[in-house]
């Protein structure tokens, strides 16, 4: 399988994308650590910070996007790269739990803004018809990138000193560099909106078609704490499967997702095929819950560890279904002119997703058991099969920029694999 696209900007923003990735990787598996083990902070303390980070960072994702509309969207991720370099080594001087919080928004609200002028860029530079899959081929790229960065970090973890953290610090400010200088490498698209136009004009937030996807988006994205949190919990608490279980089955999703999500995506060139490919995600998460709630049955260790890596298979055809076709529709149901602002918009799902799953997800399956799991996969479905009338609904409010046809309520046979 092919990741790499063919020579030109497609290539170019994915090999931006594994820079930051590699250095996001290596970030992510040491950073809690150095907070705690080096600068002293609580647990409780980090989990607080960031989750005001995000919160601060889902909001300014859809004025920065705005942003990229008017003043061109290769400036702004430019700028918004390097700022994200800058609020990185901000974390190599924190020494205190303000100076964390400080950084940690600063961090949060570069990233977000960034994705969004990220996603403005791809529309601009690359035919509507490639741009799933150029997506796919990001989200493949971000994945390895995670992989490798993490086990760089590692290395660091197995040193456990100061100043191996603080390395990984700086390698993560300098891939964003490398990205930086790779977005700069992009051709300019011009502005799509004029430098005086409002930056929040009324039309976002009344397009009611768009926020409803949005929220289901949402809903969907559950599946991402679902994989970090719950599940690792699940298996401890509540199975006899083996420990380790809980980060092979977080490599196989990695692995899978690397592998196959370019193949997935090929299916989906439109919005039809996208509300097919969201609604069978639904229904394949469902299966994966009730896979997953059979492991309560006091399985034997090896059958319960066989039953999970059942369910995450299906977990993993699943999210990159899902994956497809909610890009797609994030596109296609978005102005042309307000790509930027409507891709900040659409990515705040995830930050609901990261901010409320956690809680929400642990009460219900460590809590509840078997109903919570029935529970979450009834929602998954409700929540995928909503997805076609709210797409055809925002399809009649801007009938000339989205074909007129958005999927029509007929099942799609559940593919047997990506």
């Amino acid at each position: 399988m092919r990741i790499l696209p063919a020579p030109g900007p497609a290539r170019l923003l994915v090999a931006a994308q594994l820079g930051s990735s590699v250095g996001d990787g290596a970030y992510y598996v040491t950073s809690a650590l150095y907070f705690t083990a080096v600068v002293g902070l609580s647990p409780a303390q980090i989990g607080l910070g960031l989750t005001l980070a995000w919160a601060v960072g889902s909001l300014a994702g859809v004025p920065l996007g705005a942003l990229a509309d008017r003043r061109g969207p290769r400036g702004t991720a430019v700028l918004l790269a390097l700022a994200t370099a800058a609020a990185v080594g901000a974390f190599l001087f924190a020494r205190s739990y303000p100076a964390f919080v400080l950084s940690a928004v600063a961090y949060a609200t570069a990233q977000c803004g960034l994705a969004a002028a990220r996603q403005a860029l791809l529309a601009a530079l690359v035919d509507p018809a490639e741009r799933t899959g150029v997506l796919a081929r990001l989200q493949a790229t971000a994945n390895g990138g995670l992989a490798v960065g993490a086990a760089l970090g590692g290395l660091a973890l197995q040193a456990g000193t100061r100043g191996a953290y603080l390395a990984v610090f700086a390698f993560d400010a300098a891939a964003f560099l490398l990205c930086a200088g790779l977005l700069l490498r992009l051709p300019a698209p011009a502005a799509v909106r004029a430098a005086g136009a409002p930056v929040l004009r009324a039309g976002l937030l009344r397009d009611r078609p768009y926020a409803v996807l949005t929220l289901l988006n949402a809903v969907l994205l559950l599946r991402m704490p679902l994989l970090s949190l719950a599940l690792p919990l699940w298996i401890v608490r509540r199975t006899d499967a083996p420990g380790w279980l809980v980060s092979g089955l977080f490599v196989l999703n990695t692995v899978a997702v690397t592998l196959f999500q370019v193949r997935t995506a090929r299916a989906v060139t439109g919005p039809d095929s996208a509300v097919r490919a969201v609604r069978s995600s639904g229904w394949i998460m469902l299966a994966a819950c009730l896979v997953y709630a059979a492991t309560a049955a006091a399985l034997p260790g090896p059958v319960a560890g066989a039953v999970l890596v059942a369910g995450a298979v299906l977990h993993v055809i699943g999210e990159m279904r899902h994956s497809a076709g909610s890009w797609q529709l994030s596109f296609d149901l978005a102005p042309a002119d307000r790509m930027g602002q409507y891709q900040g918009f659409f990515g705040t799902g995830l930050a609901v997703a990261r901010t409320l799953g956690p809680l929400l997800l642990t009460s219900l399956l460590i809590v509840w058991g078997i109903p919570g799991w029935i529970l979450l996969g009834a929602v998954f479905a409700a929540a995928s099969w909503a997805v076609g009338p709210v797409a055809r609904w925002a399809a009649r409010t801007r009938p000339a920029a989205v074909p007129a046809t958005v999927a029509a309520d007929v099942p799609e046979p559940v593919p047997a694999a990506a």
